[in-house]
């Protein structure tokens, strides 16, 4: 059975990994970059994945197979390092080298940029271009596209000039050197970057968010149980309007800050107070409405959601830690007419991650992190890549070629059987 994987993050470099144990499954995978980076703007020296090493390619459900995390620290002979520093969470450098290690033994094509996706009647027609500029073409009776995200950049800011605007995920690509530098935006990327602006002791550092409250992670352990296999089966259970309305309330489960980062903010912005150091000013429950260049500044009308009061915030640099959303397969394009889409123009995703396709394409076509508003809070996070990428293989070979996880979570997410009271 061929499979093609477009787009070589995590996901579906994960099921390239475990295809590669399965004898009757070929996955190969297309990268449009030249070599595998992982959020290289925001790669910091300290910086540490938020989940546990057992979120790797395969481990959530093959423990034992050869391109599993501690392979790959035995492989590089630092398994003992790692036992010995006795931290569950690896580094993010050390998880990218990770992911390159992995990469470099399994079917992965960079420099391979898919340009249009066709049905011929058997199987998708794949055509690319090649870093070369030469044209290439792929058969493949399934697809799984894991193109995952791209930066947003909100309205409201939307005509700064690129000078005065960068996104977080470019930051360590253009380390500010101006002076006054405002973060809009309060995620764990706009923390970090706040983070390492104040050790810089930049020349004045803004932190603005509109929401009521710099908020941590909410990662307490029954929490922790809404990213289980047992809660993805419930959430997609329910009728779509749930589903978004219960997305939105479960924000501070994937969009807030780690309470490790909070501490260490909290606590260097305490040790600066008896050092002469340069401002810094923290405002919650602020909306940037509008922004400009006036006199060679950047002015950001902002409101204050409590109040109602308008206010002008004059800065030098604005860094938009605003988040990502999809992004879009235009290669679909040629196919779009097959495509089922919701009535927001989402995919319409089965349980086993495929999306809806008109009964004459036989073949599949499954979606990796494209399926928050279907799966829930655990689409992004990679605890779940390894079960769903296992739910793809399985629907692939139409057999339980890895047996997914039962028994996930201690709490009861449906109402009782025979609950139906009138």
């Amino acid at each position: 059975m061929s499979v093609l994987a477009i787009g070589c993050g995590p996901f579906n470099l994960g099921l390239a990994a475990l295809a590669s144990t399965v004898d009757d499954v070929s996955v190969e995978v297309l990268e449009a970059s030249r070599e595998l980076r992982w959020h290289p703007g925001l790669m910091f020296d300290d910086a540490t994945l938020q989940v546990s090493f057992l979120a790797d390619l395969v481990t959530m459900v093959a423990p034992t197979h050869p391109l599993s995390f501690l392979a790959y620290l035995q492989d590089a002979d630092r398994l003992y390092p790692f036992y010995v520093r006795e931290r569950f969470h690896p580094t993010r450098r050390e998880y990218e080298d990770y992911l390159r290690w992995a990469a470099s033994r399994l079917p992965v094509r960079f420099s391979h940029r898919v340009s249009s996706v066709h049905w011929d009647g058997v199987g998708f027609v794949v055509s690319a271009v090649r870093g070369d500029g030469k044209d290439v073409t792929f058969h493949a009776h399934d697809l799984v596209l894991g193109i995952g995200t791209t930066p947003w950049i909100p309205p409201a800011l939307q005509e700064l000039p690129p000078e005065r605007l960068l996104h977080s995920a470019s930051y360590l690509d253009r380390v500010p050197s101006v002076g006054h530098v405002t973060v809009v935006g309060s995620g764990q990327s706009g923390a970090e970057v706040v983070l390492d602006l104040l050790r810089r002791n930049a020349p004045g550092v803004s932190w603005l968010t509109r929401s009521p409250v710099f908020a941590p992670l909410d990662y307490t352990k029954l929490v922790l149980e809404m990213t289980t296999p047992g809660y993805v089966r419930h959430f997609h259970s329910l009728p779509q309007s749930t589903r978004d309305s219960l997305v939105a309330e479960q924000w501070r489960h994937y969009k807030a800050i780690s309470s490790e980062t909070i501490e260490e903010l909290h606590d260097l912005l305490y040790r600066r107070e008896l050092t002469d150091l340069n401002d810094v000013e923290l405002r919650q429950g602020t909306a940037v409405t509008a922004a400009g260049v006036s006199s060679h500044k950047v002015v950001l009308t902002c409101t204050h959601r409590d109040t109602g009061r308008l206010f002008e915030h004059t800065t030098d640099l604005v860094v938009a830690a605003t988040g990502y959303r999809q992004r879009e397969p235009v290669f679909l394009q040629p196919i779009e007419h097959l495509i089922k889409r919701d009535s927001l123009g989402r995919f319409v995703v089965g349980l086993d991650h495929s999306i809806d396709l008109d009964p004459s394409v036989t073949g599949r076509i499954f979606v990796a992190n494209a399926d928050l508003h279907s799966h829930g809070v655990a689409a992004p996070d990679l605890g779940i890549g390894a079960v769903r990428n296992a739910a793809i293989l399985n629907a692939i070979t139409g057999r339980e070629v890895y047996p997914l996880p039962k028994r996930t979570a201690f709490t009861s997410f449906g109402a009782p059987e025979g609950s139906n009271v009138e």
